[in-house]
């Protein structure tokens, strides 16, 4: 399998303080000198950005970047993704040296998602020091973290990002937010893995593609008292929190979910689960979470009820 991890992802914003405000004084990462361009950049470990963050006339999530084995796989992903129906739009050297890459190119997949692939990802010496004090995020092998997005074609989507990108499913359940059958129908999820261990670095959900163009991104520190404090910096700093700390049941991962500046939520959370991507069978779990994760909408309408 050619993808190999989560390399970046690209966010546009109308709110770049915000956005700086929160990446460094919640989730704790490093603000980077500024791309040629203007852009901010902002690392969570050795490589040059991981969060590539654009002022423009929206808030959203612009694309997550997948980084392939090598020249001849991204050529080869980029054919059959065009033979696919769908775009393959190659970049410039000038555009792929903004996101600290050899080559890339950009695509749409079914569901209108904007997304990127590329090759010969670049490493920088000088030191990550993170303004929180935080040791370091749980990436290498494992990529930045994981993206999830939406598609109202759901099935046409995740067919798309295992049977043309390359993509392998790790889990395939239905989620009842509502007591289940017959009243609630689910919503399918489909949470994929890449050639690393790392249990998803995709998901896709069933629904409508929101506004902000993201469900949430994840970030993993390296043990739950960071996390514990980043869950304390978030309500210092006024961010909502989306969900409560909780342990999920699938990639065993206890995290809690904040909410960006731009509308969708940030997962921050240890000790995910580590997977074997050559022997891993598919699994289809029917709960989230093990204890907690509590939603805000989901509290929202407790209080409603009251």
């Amino acid at each position: 399998m050619g993808v190999k991890s989560l390399g970046y992802v690209v966010v546009e914003t109308t709110q770049p303080e915000e956005w700086d405000r929160f990446l460094t004084r919640v989730a704790g990462v490093m603000r980077a000198p500024d791309a040629a361009d203007g852009a901010a950049l902002y690392r969570v470990d050795e490589r040059p950005f991981r969060f590539r963050i654009e002022q423009g006339a929206s808030d959203r999530l612009v694309a997550p970047g997948y980084e392939v084995d090598s020249a001849a796989a991204l050529d080869d992903l980029a054919a059959r993704i065009a033979a696919a129906g769908r775009p393959a739009e190659h970049a410039t050297a000038g555009e792929a040296a903004l996101r600290g890459v050899e080559r890339m190119f950009r695509t749409v997949d079914p569901a209108g998602n904007g997304v990127e692939f590329y090759c010969g990802d670049s490493r920088t010496e000088e030191p990550f020091v993170s303004p929180q004090g935080i040791s370091h995020f749980v990436t290498g092998e494992l990529g930045m973290g994981h993206a999830v997005l939406s598609a109202p074609n759901f099935d046409e989507t995740v067919a798309f990002y295992c049977d043309v990108v390359g993509f392998r499913p790790t889990d395939l359940p239905r989620f009842y937010f509502q007591g289940g059958p017959p009243e609630d129908s689910g919503i399918g999820f489909a949470f994929l893995h890449a050639s690393n261990g790392r249990h998803h670095s995709l998901a896709i959900g069933e629904g409508p593609v929101p506004p902000s163009g993201c469900v949430h991104l994840m970030l993993e520190m390296p043990s739950l008292v960071e996390v514990g404090k980043a869950h304390d910096r978030m309500r210092r700093e006024g961010f909502p929190e989306s969900a409560t700390l909780g342990l999920h049941v699938n990639d065993e991962m206890t995290s809690f979910y904040v909410q960006t500046p731009s509308g969708f939520d940030l997962e921050i959370g240890c000790d995910g689960l580590v997977i074997d991507p050559a022997t891993w069978e598919t699994t289809r779990h029917e709960s989230i979470s093990v204890w907690g994760h509590v939603w805000a909408w989901q509290e929202a309408m407790r209080k409603a009820a009251d």
